[in-house]
């Protein structure tokens, strides 16, 4: 592994000082949460960067809490595992209690954090897509003050966010979701725990007629970001939630992407898996609803 420079502050607000100081200079400097991510792309070679700025003693990033609005906010330190368990993510933000197994494997999760792995932004994981459907908003602090990153801005490109080098993303706050909605995390992969090679974060909220009142459809694995696609939520408005619908709606999905081929997976196999998971996705969240309703 090459050498770098290393910091451990012991605040939030030191980290953005240290951060601040280090851009200012043009280092490479990146920021080390679990580093489930970061130091398997730096064993590679791939990027190096100059500083670490480690967070494992800044205090009070390590949690899970309700805010005013309702909502689940994660702080930066939390782990994939605490938010797997969590009590307070299951009832507010179900997609991401959904989606959370999925990553990797339990040891993985012991360690890797959930803001981590958003700031990391590989377009084949969970939780960017997740997020994105939930319509999540971002809080990055530096050492100017902070901001507010909504989902749908923040992913901007391969393993590239709209964070800027002295920022640091601080919490992701999650809304909670609404009334009649059911939700479901699908991906096709290899093994349990890898890359999904395709994927999607579906949801489907009812009107008091029992139609389709809202969804969210996002499809990962597919491109170089995770992908809302629009034209395959607005095909669902006002149908019953049925196998028809679901079909119609994967159809119009499958005609509005165009995902990568690699050595993984050909574009063809990922649009057809795709397809398929739209089916599934749409099938289960209307199930939970059902259940719910019971």
């Amino acid at each position: 592994m090459p050498s770098f420079n290393y910091h451990r502050p012991e605040t939030a607000v030191e980290c953005v000082a240290v951060l601040d100081d280090l851009t200012r200079t043009g280092a490479d400097v990146k920021v080390l949460a679990g580093g489930q991510s970061l130091l398997a792309v730096m064993a590679l070679r791939l990027g190096p960067p100059s500083d670490i700025v480690d967070l494992s003693r800044v205090s009070g990033l390590d949690e899970i809490s309700i805010n005013g609005d309702g909502a689940v906010v994660i702080g930066a330190m939390v782990t994939h595992r605490s938010a797997e368990v969590s009590a307070a993510v299951a009832e507010t933000a179900p997609m991401v209690a959904a989606a959370l197994p999925l990553v990797g494997h339990r040891a993985i999760r012991s360690l890797g954090t959930v803001c981590g792995s958003l700031a990391h932004a590989d377009p084949a994981a969970e939780m960017p897509a997740v997020a994105l459907a939930c319509g999540a908003r971002f809080e990055a602090l530096s050492a100017s003050g902070s901001r507010t990153i909504d989902a749908a801005d923040f992913f901007v490109g391969y393993l590239e966010t709209a964070l800027r080098p002295d920022e640091l993303l601080v919490e992701v706050e999650f809304a909670r979701v609404a009334p009649r909605t059911g939700v479901s995390v699908d991906e096709l992969s290899r093994r349990h725990g890898d890359y999904a090679m395709v994927g999607l974060a579906s949801s489907l909220t009812l009107g008091p007629d029992g139609t389709i009142a809202a969804s969210a459809l996002v499809v990962f694995g597919t491109g170089a970001t995770p992908e809302r696609v629009a034209t395959a939520e607005e095909s669902l408005l006002g149908r019953v939630p049925d196998s028809d619908s679901f079909a119609a709606a994967a159809e119009v999905l499958m005609a509005s992407i165009d995902p990568t081929a690699d050595n993984h997976a050909s574009s063809a196999y990922r649009r057809h898996g795709a397809g398929v998971l739209v089916r599934r996705g749409l099938t289960n969240a209307a199930s939970k609803i059902a259940r719910s309703n019971a």
